[in-house]
C-alpha cells in the first residue's frame, strides 16, 4: 500500500490580526510539510460571521508572505479540494449533519441559555464536572412538536459515545481522555451553520489532512473531533501538539508582554527571516548550541521529535539579538532598502526619483550611495531597522542641538577643548576634498593629538553628531565631507563660546 503523502495546515480565524502564536503553528506546519515533500494548506476558518472581517483575512495573508511561509494550497493557490473559505463550503458540511442525523448519532437540542445555565450552576454547586445532561437526547416526536410551537430555537447536538479515546501524539506520546465527562457536544447552529469542532474535522478529512500540528490549547478539543471523525467514517490523523508560547511571567502570551501580531514586528523593523528563526525556536531546538538559522537550515533541521512540551517564553532581548545577527548577514545594498521607509518614516528624506532623495530638512539632494555609506556605519550596532533614523539623524541636520558642556572630554578642560577644536579647524582646512577619506583623516588627526587623544578626538566626535555615542568621528567626518564637517567645528567651538 502507497505511504499517504504528508498534507498539513494552518487554518486561522479572521476574528484579528495574525498572532505569533498562530505564526508559529504555521512554521512548524510548513518545516514539517517541506522536510518530507508534503503540502502546505492555508484554510479560512470563518464560520463566525459575525466576528469574521475581510481586513482580518488580509492581514493573516500579507503576515505569513512577509514571512515567507507560503502555502501550496489556499487563498489564490489552485488546489483540488477547495473552497478554502469554511463560510464557501456550506453544501459540504450539510451533507455530513444530515447523514449524523439520519443515522441517530446528532440530534436537535431546544434547551433554552436559561435551562442550561442553571444547569451548569446545579453541577458547580455538586462539583460535578461542567457538561451538557443530554435531556434532548431522546425526544419523542411529541415533545419535539411541542418546542416547535413554542417557537423554540434547536442546536444540532452529536451524542458523544461512552468511551476511553486514546490517541498518539507526536510530541506528547500517548494521550488519553474519558468521554464521560464531555456531554454531547453542539455541532452546529442549524444544517448550514457548523460549529468548530465539526467543521474542523469535515475540512481534514475531505482535504486529506495526514497531520494536525497545532497548539496545546487545541488538545482538549482532540477527543471530540476523534469521536466525530469515527462516527462519519474518517480516516483520524496524526496529531501533535505543541507548548504554548509564555510572556515573560510565564502566563500565557498578551498585549500586556509587548506586540503579538506579526505585522506589529515588521512595522518595528525585524526582519522576516529573524522572526521565523526566532519563532522556531519558540519550542524546538536542533539538540545543540546554534541559534542563527536561514530557513532552508530549518527545514533540513526541524523535527517534531525536538519540540518541547513545555511553555516556550517569548524574550525580547533575545528576538532583538537574532535580528541584530540577521541585520549583520545582509548585503549592505539590500540593507539599505529595507532602511530607506524607515528614514522616511522619521521625516528625515523624501524620494524624488529612482534612488534619488531630498533631504527635508536642509532641502539637499542625495543619492542611494549617499545613504548605503550612512547605513553601513550602523550595520553593527542596530538591533531592528526602527532604530536607523534615531541613529543617524545627524546627518540630515544642517544645526545639532545638544548641550556644550559635553564638547568637553572628561579628562580635558574648557580652554583646551577650545583650542583642541580650532587647531582641528586649521588642519582640516589644509586637506583637499579628495584627501577626505577615513583612513586619511585618521592618520592626519592622529598626528595632532598628542598623548591624550580623548582631548582631541572626543570633541570632534561631539561636534559632528551632537552626541557622546556614536561611531568613529573618522568616518562620519567622511560621509559629512570637508565643508559640513568645517561647519560643525565651527560651530561648537562658537557654543563654547
Amino acid at each position: 500500500m502507497p505511504k499517504q503523502k504528508i498534507r498539513v495546515r494552518i487554518a486561522p480565524s479572521p476574528t484579528g490580526n495574525l498572532h505569533i502564536g498562530t505564526a508559529r503553528a504555521a512554521l512548524y506546519n510548513y518545516l514539517f510539510a517541506k522536510k518530507n515533500r508534503g503540502d502546505f494548506i492555508l484554510r479560512i476558518e470563518d464560520t463566525d460571521i459575525e466576528r469574521s472581517d475581510s481586513q482580518y483575512t488580509k492581514d493573516i495573508i500579507n503576515g505569513l508572505k512577509w514571512l515567507g511561509i507560503d502555502w501550496d494550497e489556499g487563498p489564490g493557490k489552485i488546489g483540488w479540494y477547495g473552497p478554502y473559505f469554511q463560510s464557501k463550503r456550506t453544501k459540504i458540511y450539510e451533507k455530513y449533519i444530515k447523514q449524523l442525523l439520519a443515522q441517530g448519532k446528532a440530534y436537535h437540542c431546544y434547551c433554552t441559555e436559561e435551562e442550561l445555565d442553571k444547569e451548569r450552576i446545579e453541577q458547580e454547586e455538586k462539583k460535578l464536572p461542567p457538561k451538557y445532561s443530554g435531556r434532548c437526547r431522546d425526544l419523542t416526536h411529541e415533545q419535539i412538536q411541542k418546542f416547535k410551537i413554542e417557537g423554540r430555537k434547536s442546536i444540532i447536538r452529536f451524542k458523544i459515545p461512552n468511551e476511553i479515546v486514546k490517541f498518539k501524539d507526536l510530541v506528547r506520546k500517548e494521550v488519553e481522555f474519558d468521554s464521560n465527562l464531555i456531554g454531547d457536544i453542539a455541532i452546529a447552529k442549524d444544517l448550514k451553520t457548523p460549529l468548530y469542532n465539526f467543521a474542523v474535522v469535515v475540512d481534514d478529512e475531505t482535504m486529506k489532512i495526514s497531520h494536525v500540528i497545532r497548539g496545546e490549547d487545541h488538545i482538549s478539543n482532540t477527543p471530540k473531533q476523534i469521536l466525530i471523525a469515527k462516527a462519519l467514517g474518517f480516516k483520524i490523523p496524526t496529531y501533535a501538539h505543541l507548548p504554548l508560547i509564555l510572556g515573560h511571567d510565564k502566563s500565557k502570551l498578551s498585549k500586556r508582554h509587548g506586540a503579538t501580531s506579526v505585522i506589529e514586528y515588521r512595522e518595528q523593523g525585524y526582519l522576516p527571516e529573524a522572526m521565523v528563526n526566532f519563532m522556531a525556536l519558540l519550542g524546538w531546538n536542533p539538540g545543540d548550541d546554534r541559534e542563527i538559522f536561514t530557513f532552508k537550515e530549518l527545514i533540513k533541521e526541524f523535527s517534531l521529535k525536538k519540540v518541547h512540551k513545555g511553555g516556550a517564553i517569548f524574550n525580547m532581548k533575545k528576538l532583538d539579538w537574532i535580528n541584530s545577527q540577521h541585520i549583520k548577514n545582509k548585503s549592505l545594498k539590500e540593507l539599505t532598502k529595507l532602511c530607506i521607509p524607515f528614514f522616511i518614516e522619521n521625516n528625515l528624506i523624501q524620494k524624488i526619483g529612482r534612488n534619488k532623495f531630498e533631504i527635508k530638512n536642509t532641502k539637499e539632494k542625495i543619492d542611494f550611495n549617499y545613504l548605503e555609506k550612512i547605513v553601513a556605519l550602523e550595520q553593527e550596532r542596530i538591533k531592528k531597522l526602527s532604530e536607523i533614523g534615531e541613529c543617524t539623524n545627524y546627518f540630515f541636520f544642517e544645526r545639532l542641538k545638544y548641550e556644550p558642556k559635553i564638547l568637553i572630554w572628561k579628562k580635558s578642560d574648557h580652554e583646551t577643548t577650545i583650542f583642541n577644536l580650532k587647531k582641528l579647524y586649521t588642519t582640516l582646512s589644509a586637506l583637499d576634498e579628495n584627501d577626505f577619506t577615513e583612513k586619511n583623516l585618521e592618520k592626519v588627526l592622529l598626528k595632532i593629538c598628542g598623548e591624550d587623544r580623548g582631548a582631541t578626538l572626543w570633541p570632534l566626535r561631539v561636534a559632528l553628531c551632537g552626541r557622546k555615542n556614536s561611531p568613529g568621528p573618522f568616518a562620519i567626518a567622511t560621509i559629512l565631507g570637508k565643508e559640513k564637517t568645517l561647519a560643525r567645528i565651527e560651530m561648537a567651538e562658537k557654543m563654547l563660546g
